[in-house]
């Protein structure tokens, strides 16, 4: 089978084949620190550690790189607000950056340069298309000349005809900026400093960088010429991603990426996400909100949908999105309910699944390589995370029937050999989707902190009351297992137990 990604240089689908064999070079826009994390990060981090996870399963090296905007305008805003300092906001909300990802179980990426450590490379770059005729001075800062570049818009498909002046994105377009440019599409490559704001040394005088330089800046400092993949969000296409090409590729003469892949926007009750028409969620407040989902709800919830599709938050689908997850999640679950009934060695299953290695590589059974199979057929047609989670529902569903008919009749449909290879599948396809639980913290939330010997304990306990005929004492115990979610079934081979 051979993976192929959309790319949005090209328009279409193409075979992926990295610079060098085996090994992937990507990077991806990271967030402009000046407030918490909202669901459209959420949805782009998420698809792109997802893309990650799975080209590592396929058996590349990658290494992956993620910026964070440590200098820009919003910032500088935020700190004036608070009475604090660019550094000091930018800090902090690195910090919940890190907070927020976490809990959705994002990978952290290989490195993290900042654009304020990044500030040699990023006037070594502006000093290389001044030189090369792409770039002028004019009264302290630095503007990249767009028609000098005859290519610009082959990403995004836009012509300058048609665009108006002062679509460049994060630039000041009052009359004083403007008449320092030589065309209204000029952009700023360096910002002469204004009077109390954090300004830095340079051949043009004191002042920071725009907003675009910084990532060509930093993809050549941390992973040369040319990338692999560099991904973002949609919105991103036009006019930052365009603007990195032009930057980058007039002063090589090479492709800055051989892919560019985008994330589809979110939408709330049918209308993009916005500070400006109200309906702006953070992460944290959507997951901590009473209708909210449990982080791992949420990532099911995104990777529900196409990564390249719009995808549409309503009642409806978080409540669907609930669902889903509890069923993914009682699969997930199977081994540590059942693995010791079944005489499995659950750690020894858990471990080696979660190591990332294939079916084939473990000469496991033919059924474990026809899911695998037919997960990879899935998530080889440019990430199809929806038709991979078909394969894990699949098994989730299987796993369930099992567990039902293990509470009531004390056995298995299915060989306990077969269901061990079966959840250990399922367990290892999920990770390559980051869907993950902790069995230690589910089972202490669900059943109130009783582990499987205390509950086993207390159904002794009411054995006993019931031979002594002490049935108050009986149904008391019933009872409490029964206001801890532990039902319990008494079949004339014994008493069974299940979690609700």
């Amino acid at each position: 089978m051979t993976l192929t990604l959309y790319n949005t240089l090209t328009r279409r689908k193409e075979p992926f084949a990295t610079l060098e064999p085996g090994k992937v070079k990507m990077y991806c826009c990271g967030v402009t620190v000046y407030d918490y994390c909202h669901l459209g990060h959420a949805r782009a981090y998420i698809v792109w550690d997802t893309v990650r996870r799975y080209l590592l399963w396929r058996g590349y090296n990658v290494r992956y790189v993620q910026n964070f905007t440590d200098i820009d305008d919003k910032i500088l805003n935020r700190a004036r607000e608070t009475g604090s300092t660019m550094e000091a906001v930018a800090e902090r909300f690195i910090a919940e950056y890190f907070t927020d990802m976490d809990r959705l179980n994002v990978m952290r990426a290989d490195e993290y340069p900042r654009a304020t450590h990044s500030l040699d490379g990023i006037k070594r770059l502006i000093h290389e298309l001044e030189h090369k005729g792409y770039a002028y001075p004019s009264a302290g800062d630095v503007y990249y000349t767009v028609r000098q570049f005859p290519e610009y818009g082959k990403l995004s498909g836009k012509r300058l005809d048609d665009l108006q002046a002062g679509a460049s994105g994060r630039v000041d377009t009052q009359d004083t900026e403007a008449a320092k440019k030589q065309d209204p599409f000029d952009f700023a490559l360096w910002k002469a400093a204004k009077p109390g704001e954090p300004a830095w040394e340079s051949p043009w005088g004191k002042g920071r960088p725009g907003w675009h330089i910084e990532c060509s800046a930093m993809v050549r400092d941390r992973l040369g010429d040319t990338i692999d993949i560099h991904c973002g969000g949609e919105d991103l296409q036009f006019p930052h991603h365009e603007n990195e090409i032009a930057q980058s590729e007039a002063v090589t003469g090479k492709p800055l990426a051989r892919y560019w892949m985008h994330n589809g926007f979110i939408n709330v009750d049918g209308e993009k996400m916005a500070k400006s028409v109200g309906n702006f969620t953070t992460i944290r407040q959507f997951l901590d909100a009473p209708n909210g989902l449990a982080p791992m709800a949420l990532r099911l919830f995104v990777l529900q949908a196409h990564y390249r599709k719009p995808i549409d938050f309503t009642p409806d689908a978080i409540a669907s999105a609930k669902n889903s997850w509890e069923t993914l999640k009682e699969g997930l679950l199977f081994g540590y309910e059942y693995g010791k009934k079944l005489g499995w060695r659950v750690e020894e299953t858990r471990g080696r699944e979660e190591a990332g290695t294939r079916g084939e590589e473990k000469g496991e059974s033919a059924i474990q390589n026809a899911y695998e199979e037919r997960f990879q057929e899935a998530m080889d047609d440019d990430i199809n995370t929806p038709g991979g989670l078909a394969v894990l529902f699949e098994l989730a569903k299987e796993l369930r029937r099992e567990a039902n008919i293990l509470v009531h009749q004390g056995k298995t449909e299915t060989p306990p050999q077969e269901l061990e290879q079966q959840w250990g599948t399922l367990v290892s396809l999920a990770a390559v989707l980051g869907l993950e639980v902790e069995p230690l913290a589910e089972t202490i939330e669900e059943t109130g902190g009783l582990s499987d010997g205390e509950i086993e304990a207390l159904i002794q306990q009411r054995q006993d009351a019931r031979k002594a005929k002490n049935f108050a004492e009986s149904d008391r115990i019933r009872n409490e297992l029964q206001a801890q979610g532990i039902a319990l079934i008494d079949t004339p081979q014994g008493t069974r137990w299940h979690r609700n």
